[in-house]
């Protein structure tokens, strides 16, 4: 996947809960952080080195996020900055640094740089080496997460991790996108901005937003392309990674998808979807197979976008990307009694499309998100147990 990218060589190691990955990437970098106010060790670093809009190598570690650790945690971020800046001969102020893990608890430093030299000496551009990266940024993930894109001009790639303290505030964890097409950081920034308020921005697992949130776009070639065409592939590569972060929620059951349109404007219509991918109410319903649609009246009548008693709602359901069904459950502000046809799709699906035509306007929006579980409670309730 990454390595699929010119100049992109990578290699990582898990065992047990602690991971390490790097990659050697030198090119233009732009970065969007957490906006939570206890920015990690790694965050405030990392936003300070790609002031310069270049970049050499990014280091991770996972299992520790290296958050709320006071001098010590920019101490020992600055180090793992260190270790991999001197393997490459290039200045500190070149290396990026994230982590990803429990907060409040110092780095193991000695781990990190016993392990460093392993996972260094491994480095490459095989899909082992990718897939090798993607596994050790993991926590708890059930599975990788990569997407790539090849067009005739260019190739671009990404890697994410996340699976909880997903909110749609910067809503990922850690996700890091490279592409050999060619544009200065600026142009980068801009497009990498508009891409996650469409992907990550709209993704909600629990409501929480870590201390750790970095998605970086490195730029490692040279080839010229037509920006629009790119930041389209750019956004397209973060909606399909943010999507398995909804589906890879903790103890989730079920993907749901709100689209929403007869909105005032595309910004009602976004936080409109929103609000509805966040209730807890919601998102249990959708647990249980209940297709008790007033929840999501309730809900959009205190999203504080102007709603009319004339909407449209509908639900459909997907097996493993085949269509199971679909049904209206309130037209024209009235219910179709369908509350047993809904059931039956709920039951049969694991992903769900959910309609909404609000009738006021021609906004249109949308959010990412899943189902709360049971074994939500239990792997939060057992985190650092």
């Amino acid at each position: 996947m990454i390595t699929a990218v010119e100049g992109v060589k990578c290699y990582g190691i898990k065992e047990g809960k602690n991971g390490l990955g790097i990659v050697v990437c030198k090119g233009k970098v732009a970065g969007v952080f957490t906006k939570n106010r206890f920015k990690a060790a790694p965050v405030i670093i990392t936003q300070e080195h790609i002031k310069s809009g270049e970049i050499e190598g990014i280091i991770v570690n996972s299992g520790n996020a290296n958050a709320f650790t006071g001098e010590e945690g920019l101490k020992n971020a600055k180090r793992m900055a260190e270790l991999l800046a001197e393997k490459l001969g290039v200045p500190t102020h070149k290396i990026a640094v994230a982590s990803t893990g429990v907060i409040g608890v110092q780095l193991d430093m000695d781990w990190i740089e016993r392990k460093f030299e392993e996972v260094f000496a491994k480095l490459g551009t095989s899909r082992e080496h990718a897939l090798s990266f993607a596994k050790a940024i993991m926590t708890t993930d059930s599975f990788p997460k990569e997407y790539l894109i090849k067009t005739e001009d260019f190739t671009i790639a990404g890697v994410a991790k996340g699976a909880g303290m997903i909110a749609p505030n910067m809503a990922t964890m850690l996700a890091f996108i490279f592409t050999d097409a060619d544009f200065e950081p600026n142009d980068l920034q801009e497009m990498l901005k508009n891409a996650v308020d469409k992907s990550f921005n709209v993704t909600v697992v629990d409501g929480d937003t870590s201390t750790n949130d970095m998605v970086l776009l490195v730029s490692t070639g040279k080839k010229k392309v037509n920006r629009e065409t790119f930041e389209q592939k750019l956004t397209e590569l973060c909606i399909n990674l943010a999507k398995m972060i909804a589906k890879d929620g903790e103890g989730a059951t079920k993907f749901m998808e709100i689209r929403i349109e007869g909105a005032k404007s595309d910004e009602e219509a976004f936080k409109a979807a929103k609000v509805i991918a966040s209730s807890l109410l919601v998102k249990t319903a959708v647990f249980g197979n209940d297709p008790n649609w007033g929840r999501i009246i309730a809900a959009l009548g205190y999203s504080g976008v102007e709603v009319s008693e004339r909407l449209d709602l509908s639900i459909e359901g997907f097996k493993d990307g085949r269509a199971i069904g679909r049904v209206d459950l309130v037209r024209d502000g009235k219910s179709m009694q369908n509350e047993d046809k809904a059931r039956e799709i709920m039951k049969n699906s694991n992903e769900l499309l959910f309609r909404i035509d609000l009738k006021v306007g021609n906004g249109r929006g949308y959010a990412f998100g899943c189902d709360l579980s049971y074994e939500y409670v239990r792997i939060n309730s057992e985190y650092t147990t």
